[in-house]
């Protein structure tokens, strides 16, 4: 009988490969912990501090170094981390050389409501707390605080973030009443009465607009009060 050596280097081929993988695997499995690493993805402004993210860690799991990587579930780390209020979302994994890397987006305030509560409001509109670590210089938002008017100073803040010179001089909003909206402005001292939130894009072109004709002519300092109440008009108050 005549023996085929190609068939039985074959086999033995496969019976190391699948010897190599499984003991590969037990080592990957077997791997602990040696070093805990968290990164900030986005802005530096830290809301949160790696050292908070830490102790976060160690409440819920005790310490993790040196904890074999088959006992880490990545998953409910990721959402334990998620459970802090400055953060939106969170990525956990474990480097070849044993990291346990967490990688962090924060929330991300768009305005500052001072009312009885003081509280941030964040680039989804959802309410989120102060920082004892960083201050967010953001609109400051006064006056009438209801759910209502803070949905729509929610829209006017998003509108003010998407456009270069208005987002470098509003300092803040102030709620008159619902659908009765006011803007504070960095260097000029007049308020404008921005009305309700219909036609935004309307009211703020002729806002520049007029804004840009009288820096020219230099009489910014004559008003006290602009209104873009009034359609497809600016109407203005002198001192």
């Amino acid at each position: 009988m005549k023996i085929n050596w190609n068939y039985i280097k074959f086999i033995c081929l496969i019976i190391c490969i699948t010897g190599l993988y499984a003991f590969s695997g037990h080592r990957s499995d077997s791997r602990s912990v040696q070093e805990i690493s968290v990164k900030f993805i986005g802005e530096n402004n830290l809301y949160l501090t790696k050292s908070m993210v830490n102790k976060l860690l160690i409440q819920n799991y005790g310490i993790i170094k040196n904890v074999p990587k088959e006992k880490l579930d990545l998953d409910t780390i990721e959402k334990v981390i998620e459970t802090n209020e400055m953060v939106k979302s969170a990525q956990v994994y474990l480097t070849i050389d044993g990291e346990l890397t967490s990688k962090i987006v924060q929330r991300q305030p768009i305005g500052r409501v001072e009312g009885k509560t003081k509280f941030y409001l964040d680039e989804e509109g959802k309410n989120m707390p102060l920082s004892r670590n960083h201050s967010a210089r953001v609109p400051i938002i006064t006056g009438n605080i209801t759910g209502k008017s803070l949905e729509d100073v929610y829209v006017i803040l998003k509108y003010i973030n998407r456009d270069d010179f208005l987002r470098k001089n509003v300092i803040g909003i102030h709620i008159e009443h619902e659908d009765n909206y006011q803007l504070k402005f960095r260097v000029e001292n007049f308020v404008v009465n921005l009305g309700d939130v219909e036609n935004l894009e309307q009211k703020f072109n002729n806002f520049k607009a007029f804004y840009t004709k009288a820096a020219k002519d230099k009489t910014l300092e004559n008003y006290n009060i602009v209104s873009l109440e009034f359609n497809n008009q600016v109407v203005c108050t002198k001192i």
